[in-house]
């Protein structure tokens, strides 16, 4: 199986998309899309773009993968039962617990496991194959020799083309926290694309240092279909149709063993940011971060030539009339520039600002490209017609037979002709047919004109409704049944380093490094007077590189507190009890029911706190990205190792970015404030990763001291949830 997986923000995408050849398109629907700002799809849409593609064999997958709210689970459930019964071939999950919830409920609904689960390796993927799930969509971050591990276990579906996140998907709170529009409710911001300065003892850098390049796998698919891929997916819901064209058309071609210049050509003129990268699955590489550009650069077609107060390009293109361009000095973006109109040498282009000899010229929008949208795709239908007097007309279509309704009368005049037929028959309206009709009429036959076209119409209607009809179980609603389950309470710390004289009931250890034996030694001196137990911090993502080391480490801790899929499934391996971590956005009971602790999303209020349970993040550092790139290009040589590293954003707000080392370097970005929120219902967590009064911060009691001992403080979404 080789699934070339196209994006629709809307229903002209969509047939676009499958048009061009794609095998199947992922969408999302009016509500729980992770792409809210995308135009998404009603009952009405869906159901004519599943008809659509299904004439053309393709398949539709609905994205339902935001994070679910305890007070949204019946509206979601139903939602979903809805979009089953329409026709979707698949529904596009993050929640891995409540997709089991679905599996065990309603077991035809065929579930993928959304890269916002952020599944990269064999034992979050042997988890999501006993949760249900016929397919996981991984983190763009896995490795190639990874992929070809978890793709012997269940079908995958991987990006090869498209924007990336800066952050590891489903750990990013960055949008949430400064502008309150949550990436895992599908309201990201981008705050990730502006500019901000790097500062450290050593230097200081101004770009975007968190923008990265869009990906495009390209001729790279070949490794991926070896190592066993099932489906290679285009990302750019948010995008234009002729991107979505152009992406398809060039990996349909390379997956065909086709020739894709001129495709590769109009893919980048679509949409190009940072003139791609190949990504993480190959390892990082020198394009991976695009900080001196942000957004589409397009496709360089020549220079600039100064001629007398002009400005021409130098280049064999001709240009059209609606054709715009980026204009590139030294890498970095001087202004836009419009076509103006055709040279002998070149194209004159109109420039906001004075341009200079030998300024590079890339083409942004290129009219050329709308044509994109208007190819047509029809499917052969071959029928068969009997036209015989006195009897109904009737039309044979394999299997199917439509009968017309009324019978045909005896010619006065001039008979029926098959002509006549096979012209009222090429008239296909909207439906995307070629016929291929076999008249035969027996006697001198008569229909009017107006019976024979309701009798086409009929037919056609009825051929399209057989070869797209929605065969499956129409599930009714479930009331949902939450189980009882007692947790560990008290209070839990996390950190590095400790200093404090207070015992806490649960400290959670999160190693500079993984490997230092020294660390641990440190750790478990302080933990032995100052915990009732411990737990080992295992992040989010994890190769198999890093599950060697804390396989080795796991063995004197407690519990395994997790913020990714892939501890839970090592929890198991290792015979620890697992704490669920504000990574994994719990936010509903059918989720919670499935921990032997857990903390709640740190992406709730108070309300919603209390009617999940659990405890709650509530004072301290606030993680708001995972990276698992080097920002600073991967330049070794050159690295001071520093344990932190400042950025600052242009209003002038300092974000911590903590560097540690599994396997590898790791950096997590924490929010500019820290958190104060304590709450009474609800078990307390201390997040110290970033804070050095430790001790005053737990002795504290109230809100109001712990607001004097942080300067800079947010109460987060405890009193506003996130939109």
């Amino acid at each position: 199986m080789k699934e070339l997986l196209a994006p629709a923000g809307d229903l002209k995408t969509a047939k676009i998309a499958v048009n061009h050849g794609a095998d199947a398109v992922y969408l999302g629907y009016s509500a729980f899309s992770a792409r809210a700002g995308a135009v998404n799809f009603g009952e009405s849409e869906l159901r004519e773009i599943v008809a659509y593609a299904h004439f053309f064999g393709a398949k539709v997958y609905v994205a339902m993968n935001t994070m679910v709210k305890e007070n949204e689970v019946e509206s979601f459930l139903r939602t979903l039962l809805n979009v089953w019964s329409i026709g979707a071939d698949a529904i596009i999950l993050q929640d891995i617990f409540l997709g089991k919830y679905i599996h065990e409920t309603y077991p035809e609904i065929c579930l993928h496991l959304s890269t916002q689960a952020g599944v990269n390796n064999v034992e979050a993927t042997k988890l999501a194959k006993e949760c249900g799930f016929s397919r996981v969509i991984l983190a763009r971050e896995t490795r190639i020799e990874e992929i070809g591990e978890i793709a012997k276990i269940l079908e995958t579906e991987v990006f090869v083309q498209g924007a990336l996140c800066t952050c590891y998907s489903g750990q990013c709170y960055l949008s949430g926290f400064v502008g309150n529009n949550s990436g895992n409710r599908g309201r990201c911001k981008q705050p990730c694309r502006k500019k901000y300065v790097y500062l450290d003892q050593t230097r200081e850098y101004t770009g975007y240092p968190l923008s990265l390049a869009d990906l495009c796998v390209g001729e790279k698919i070949e490794e991926l279909v070896e190592v066993g891929v099932s489906s290679f997916k285009i990302e750019g819901r948010m995008r234009r149709s002729e991107y979505v064209a152009a992406a398809v058309d060039y990996y349909r071609d390379l997956l065909d063993g086709k020739e894709s210049k001129t495709h590769l050509s109009n893919l980048k003129r679509a949409y190009n940011r940072g003139n791609y990268t190949r990504g993480l699955a190959f390892g990082q590489d020198k394009r991976l971060i695009s900080d001196k550009i942000q957004g589409h650069i397009g496709e360089t077609i020549g220079t600039v030539s100064v001629q007398k107060g002009n400005y021409i390009c130098r280049t064999q293109e001709r240009g059209n009339e609606g054709d715009a361009y980026k204009i590139i000095r030294g890498g970095t973006e001087v202004c836009g520039a419009r076509f103006a109109e055709n040279r002998k040498d070149g194209i004159l282009l109109s420039a906001p600002v004075p341009l200079k000899e030998g300024d590079t010229v890339a083409i942004t929008t290129d009219a050329n490209l709308f044509s994109l949208n208007d190819l047509s795709r029809k499917r052969v239908v071959s029928l068969s017609l009997y036209f015989e007097v006195g009897k109904k007309p009737v039309a044979i279509y394999g299997d199917l037979t439509v009968y017309g309704e009324k019978e045909t009368l005896s010619a006065q005049k001039l008979p029926m002709r098959e002509e006549d037929v096979r012209q009222s028959f090429s008239k296909v309206d909207l439906y995307p047919f070629e016929v291929n009709a076999d008249v035969r009429i027996t006697g001198n036959c008569f229909m009017p004109r107006s019976e024979l076209n309701a009798f086409r119409r009929k037919v056609f209607e009825e051929i399209f409704n057989f070869e797209t009809a929605i065969k499956r179980t129409d599930y009714a609603y479930r009331e949902v049944r939450f189980p009882k389950r007692e947790t560990i309470g008290g209070t839990i710390v996390i950190g590095s380093t400790f200093s404090f004289e207070e015992k806490v009931e649960t400290l959670v250890f999160k190693p500079f490094d993984y490997t230092d034996e020294r660390e641990y030694e440190r750790f478990f001196a302080f933990a032995k007077t100052h915990a009732d137990r411990t737990a080992l911090y295992v992040p989010g993502f994890l190769n198999a590189d890093d599950v060697r080391i804390l396989s080795e480490a796991i063995d004197p801790f407690d519990f395994v507190y997790t913020d990714g899929l892939e501890g839970i499934g090592l929890a198991k391996l290792w015979g620890k009890p697992v704490i669920g971590g504000t990574g994994l956005n719990i936010s509903n009971r059918i989720q919670a029911s499935n921990f032997d602790a857990f903390v709640v999303s740190k992406e709730l209020d108070h309300a919603e706190q209390r009617q999940v349970g659990g405890s709650v993040l509530s004072v301290g550092s606030v993680k708001v990205m995972d990276l698992l790139y080097c920002p600073f290009h991967k330049n070794c040589k050159e690295c001071n190792r520093n344990g932190f590293y400042r950025l600052k954003d242009e209003e002038g707000r300092i974000f911590l970015l903590r560097r540690y080392r599994l396997s590898a370097c790791r950096f997590e970005l924490f929010n500019c404030a820290d958190l104060v929120a304590l709450q009474s219902f609800a078990p307390a967590v201390y997040d110290f990763s970033t804070v050095e009064e430790q001790d005053r911060a737990l002795r504290a009691t109230k809100n109001e001291s712990l607001k004097e001992l942080f300067p800079s403080y947010t109460s987060g979404h405890s009193a506003h949830t996130v939109l």
